[in-house]
């Protein structure tokens, strides 16, 4: 059976650092970390995330800002905030809750925000920095930073020899993942829906990366003997088992028959879930850092 990769245990640890280097920072500077969150409209589970990351970061020492507006908020009220946070010397990290509501142009809004303010690592100009191997000066998206921090655990920091497969090529989480992947010396394969035979190509993976969003996708077959698997796909799916309308998260690995072939795995929930917070409050200590004319800590 595959060694399964606690990712709440590995968010801890990121957690115990940052509140670390916070609580430090303020000693040194008087800076507190300032994290604003946006959020427009009444989507439960975006209000959930929202309420957890508010928590997290209180956590961590830092000033924790909410502004929750209206659905029917427009464009250039959502844009004006935006632009006071810009030019607020308190604030951090900003991070604008996506999906906006459809009648926002939401990657305007996302790249309005300072390279140096995004948080989430969304803006071209960080997108830019990882593309060209600069790992140094921006910020990194939380979710690929959290997963090859997961991979770091098992496989150490040099992945020379080992052969990467990315499942999903989306600019959230595959191109990053990839591009992660390549500077950390790892032979890197992006796979997608129009790769042709992709469980052959699958099974070429010492690391496979799956982030598709279709329920247990990869299966046992897919996988290479001591492969280390992370799943990045979050999918409710029915549970019957569990009473009538009930369902469960499973990720787009079929877990159990993966675990049976793969060395390591990440699970879900509980694997790479825990520690998308863990790197955005990660994000903003390092922001705050720069801020002050500080070196950034490392995770």
């Amino acid at each position: 059976m595959a060694f399964v990769i606690d990712g709440k245990e590995a968010a801890a640890s990121v957690i115990s650092a940052v509140t670390e280097a916070s609580v430090s920072l303020e000693g040194k500077t008087g800076i507190k970390p300032g994290l604003a969150v946006v959020i427009v409209g009444n989507d439960p589970a975006s209000h959930a995330y929202v309420n957890s990351k508010g928590k997290m970061a209180k956590q961590c020492g830092f000033n924790s800002i909410q502004h929750t507006l209206p659905e029917e908020t427009t464009q250039e009220e959502l844009q004006a905030l935006v632009d006071t946070l810009n030019a607020d010397p308190q604030v951090h990290g900003i991070l604008v809750q996506l999906p906006l509501p459809k009648h926002f142009d939401s990657d305007a809004i996302v790249q309005s925000i300072l390279p140096e303010k995004d948080v989430d690592g969304l803006n071209i100009a960080n997108a830019g920095k990882i593309a060209t191997g600069d790992l140094e000066s921006g910020l990194i998206s939380c979710t690929p930073a959290g997963s090859m921090l997961l991979v770091r655990r098992v496989h150490g920091d040099d992945l020379s020899g080992l052969n990467a497969v990315v499942i999903g090529r989306s600019n959230l989480f595959g191109k990053p993942m990839g591009l992660l992947l390549l500077a950390a010396n790892a032979t890197v394969t992006m796979a997608h829906s129009r790769t042709k035979d992709l469980a052959s190509v699958c099974r070429n993976a010492d690391i496979l990366v799956a982030a598709v969003g279709r329920a247990e996708m990869v299966r046992r077959d897919w996988v290479k003997p001591g492969a280390t698997v992370i799943d990045v796909g979050i999918n409710r799916i029915a549970a019957p088992e569990k009473g009538e309308g009930k369902t469960r998260l499973v990720g787009d690995v079929a877990f159990a028959e993966a675990s049976e072939v793969a060395a390591s795995i990440t699970p879900v929930p509980g694997g790479v879930g825990p520690m998308t917070i863990a790197m955005l409050m990660a994000n903003t200590v390092i922001a705050a850092h720069r801020t002050a004319g500080l070196a950034a800590p490392k995770f």
